[in-house]
């Protein structure tokens, strides 16, 4: 039986210029595109027919593990009402279909599976050859960090595609990618493919705002179909305080440390296997600045404490203190002592505080408070500024409202750990002092030095030995 790859598929017209990217070598493109414009079709068909180009592993990665089974490994095409992966992967070309591991054997060799960003670091077997990133905006970033050095190394290729979440790393990729002579780049609006009529699209705005509402349902649709990068995420904790604070020029690289300010206060959330996060605050007049940030996951409580140290040194930064998190008692990393008892060896009591234990509303609340008199150093803080505008509640399609507690994914860690720093810059209140009133002595005018400040100026000094 011989079947011709794509199956029973052709690129659409808009399409054809990534098509004939990927066709033709191309190793990194970066595809945001509106919703319902065939994204990861095109994705699974290009994906099948590399496959059998070169043998090797190929992966699809969405942003959770969770999410792969349904939006990829079940999906139904509705105009054909087959399975998204039997007309990519034609059922007469594998030798095997795990569904457990949700992956597909191929007759002839290699493998094609679908997998989540939120375990990137824990997959086993071979590492792939081609990669897609599907939903790229909502990925783990430091999921591409760590597999890209592997397909530097055996030539592989990556597909980013997605729809905006506000200006976080994928704006940043594609950005870069449409700068790149090596790489593919696109932004596509629903205006440009002609997918929707204009009556489709009025329709779909109007169902979007009886659902989510005025404000969510217009972002919803800028982002989803306009493609806009300025629209708040849906369910968003901070993002849209974020656009607020660009918009106000609270960030930038001149929000640096000042050395003659407060003391860094340092904010953080750990976690064992998690990744641990860490803000570097410091109080001002007119609010905070923050004027630093590190992540990173694999790190116990004595690295972390070595690698601050380090950054602390580096930048000459005046030390306040260290604020763990309340559950840092317990002993969250592989160690025979808790994180507070690491920290506190290393750093001592001074140095080392514990956040008050509170509700996590309480603190969401305090971290939107604080927002809105913070600024950022642009460059030093990108990564977790790309955390709080990933930051989000679930919308819950049947019952039609959000969750009460934030999705607990990537940028959960850069939320918890700003959250808590919020509850503690809230008693770092620093108010500017009026100037002195100057008092002397002077010979034929009205003094203004009262006996006080004359004893002051007349006290005995301390003699020097």
């Amino acid at each position: 039986m011989r079947i011709r790859l794509p199956n029973a598929w052709e690129p659409r017209g808009y399409q054809l210029r990534a098509w004939k990217y990927l066709e033709q070598g191309g190793r990194h493109a970066e595809l945001i595109w509106h919703r319902r414009a065939g994204k990861d079709d095109l994705c699974l068909h290009r994906t099948a027919v590399a496959a059998h180009e070169r043998v090797g592993n190929y992966w699809h990665m969405l942003p959770q593990a969770n999410q792969a089974r349904k939006a990829i490994w079940e999906a139904i095409n509705p105009h054909t009402g087959k399975k998204r992966i039997d007309e990519a992967f034609p059922i007469a070309l594998r030798s095997a279909t795990l569904n457990q591991e949700m992956l597909i054997r191929f007759s002839y060799g290699g493998t094609w599976q679908v997998v989540g960003s939120d375990n990137f670091n824990s997959l086993l077997g071979s590492p792939p050859v081609g990669l897609v990133f599907s939903e790229w905006p909502l990925c783990d970033p430091a999921s591409w960090a760590y597999l890209m050095p592997i397909l530097e190394e055996n030539g592989g290729w990556a597909i980013f595609n997605g729809t905006p979440r506000g200006k976080n790393h994928a704006f940043r990729s594609v950005k870069g990618a449409m700068a790149s002579k090596e790489s593919f780049g696109e932004i596509l609006s629903a205006a440009k493919t002609l997918v929707f009529t204009q009556a489709q699209l009025d329709r779909i705005l109007e169902q979007l705002i009886e659902t989510y509402g005025e404000e969510y349902g217009r972002s919803v649709f800028d982002q989803e179909y306009l493609v806009s990068f300025d629209a708040a995420n849906i369910g968003a904790i901070l993002g849209r305080s974020l656009i607020v604070a660009e918009r106000e020029g609270r960030i930038a690289d001149k929000h640096e440390y000042d050395p003659l300010g407060a003391p860094i206060e340092i904010s953080s959330d750990i976690g064992r296997r998690d990744a641990s996060t860490w803000w570097f605050w410091q109080p001002c007049v007119d609010g905070f600045r923050i004027v630093d940030h590190d992540r990173d996951s694999g790190l116990d409580a004595d690295e972390w404490c070595d690698r601050l140290q380090k950054r602390i040194e580096e930048n000459e930064y005046k030390l306040g203190k260290i604020w763990l998190p309340h559950d840092a008692r317990a002993k969250t990393f592989a160690a025979k002592h808790s994180a507070v008892e690491i920290f506190l060896a290393k750093y001592g009591a001074a140095l080392v505080g514990i956040v008050p234990e509170s509700s996590k509303s309480d603190r969401i609340n305090a971290a939107r408070r604080v927002i809105r008199k913070t600024s950022f150093h642009d460059t030093k803080t990108t990564k977790g500024r790309d955390g709080l505008s990933a930051w989000s509640y679930v919308y819950d399609e049947e019952r039609k409202e959000f969750s009460k507690e934030p999705d607990h994914n990537w940028a959960s860690h850069d939320g918890d750990g700003y959250s808590y720093g919020a509850q503690v810059m809230e008693q770092h209140v620093i108010v500017d002092k009026e100037p002195e009133v100057a008092r002397y002595i002077g010979v034929g005018e009205a003094n203004t030095a009262t006996l006080d400040d004359l004893w002051k100026l007349s006290a005995p000094q301390p003699r020097r030995i």
